[in-house]
């Protein structure tokens, strides 16, 4: 059997194995008899379909607790859209699970040809590996900082069906003068200027916490964090960080910084935040109270916590 042959066939037998295990309910050990294979290849064959997105997971939209939980959020905060997914019982898997409820609403919101912004971190990085896999036609992904690393398919990502466009760059340069160099530089100032004519802009929102990916990327030291909250940080938008009510805090970081401006990204169509977990409350809500976000999509704990405290006076 030729390459193309046995890539066919076990597209196929993919394809089977999802179909009779999720639409005729069947078990792991009758499919294993029916199309003659080892119950650990059903079992890999099942894994597979997932992961190229044969079989689609979609959240049902039809809870009227959790729809009145959106309305709720998007009426505090102005948004014009919210996004509420049950939290999950694991503290480990929140940036995983929120990714990939980020990566079906975003999914069903794609028109043919059309370019999204990404931001940097953790999360932006689970979403784009999860919608890279799941998508039918490739994705055109163009990043809003620099930092290379965290824009590329993880190793998870047997399918990455996305073409991306990446400012060249660290996250960080040595010093001003450098940043300003790079700027200059074509090839930076024409990602810049595919951002702005992105339909959808998609960012994380970082914490203060140990587990913030600038802190466990050693972009940043513990002592820096320190210096950033004594300065009334308690949060990040594409790395720039931001007091309690958004504004940004005038931190040495910022001249050293190649990202997106935070002027800039009250610019941007349709701008997604995505974060959930109690240790980034207060970020999300600074990010809100800054008027930064279009929509939100988060988790329900996340949601009520936002909600126990109003937005600030003016909003």
């Amino acid at each position: 059997m030729d390459r193309d042959n046995s890539r066919d066939y076990e597209e196929a037998l993919i394809v089977k194995t999802a179909w009779y295990y999720y639409l005729e309910n069947m078990t792991q050990q009758k499919i294993s008899e029916l199309l003659g294979i080892s119950r650990m290849r059903v079992i890999k064959l099942l894994e597979k379909a997932r992961q190229t997105g044969v079989i689609q997971f979609k959240i049902r939209e039809d809870s009227a607790s959790r729809m009145e939980l959106e309305r709720r959020l998007a009426e505090a905060y102005q948004l014009k859209d919210t996004f509420v997914v049950p939290t999950s019982p694991e503290a480990d898997s929140v940036n995983e699970s929120i990714a990939r409820a980020a990566a079906m609403y975003i999914s069903d919101r794609l028109s043919e040809n059309s370019f999204i912004n990404m931001g940097y971190g953790d999360t932006p990085s689970r979403i784009l590996n999860n919608l890279a896999t799941m998508t039918e036609r490739p994705i055109s992904c163009v990043s809003l900082t620099g930092g290379v690393n965290y824009y590329l398919p993880n190793t998870q990502s047997n399918i990455f069906n996305a073409k991306l466009y990446l400012i060249p760059t660290p996250l960080l340069a040595a010093s001003k003068e450098v940043v300003a160099a790079m700027r200059q530089e074509d090839s930076v100032k024409e990602i810049s200027r595919m951002a702005l004519l992105s339909s959808m802009t998609v960012i994380g929102i970082g914490s203060m916490t140990d587990e913030a990916t600038i802190l466990k990327s050693n972009i940043l030291t513990k002592n820096d964090f320190l210096y950033l909250q004594m300065q009334g940080a308690v949060g990040d938008v594409l790395s720039h960080f931001i007091d309690r009510d958004g504004n940004l805090v005038n931190a040495e970081i910022e001249d050293r910084l190649i990202s997106t401006s935070l002027e800039t990204l009250r610019q941007l169509k349709n701008v997604i935040g995505v974060a959930a977990g109690r240790s980034k409350v207060e970020a999300i809500r600074a990010a809100l109270r800054g008027g930064y976000l279009d929509v939100l999509i988060t988790d329900e704990d996340t949601a009520l916590r936002l909600l126990e405290t109003p937005p600030a006076t003016g909003e």
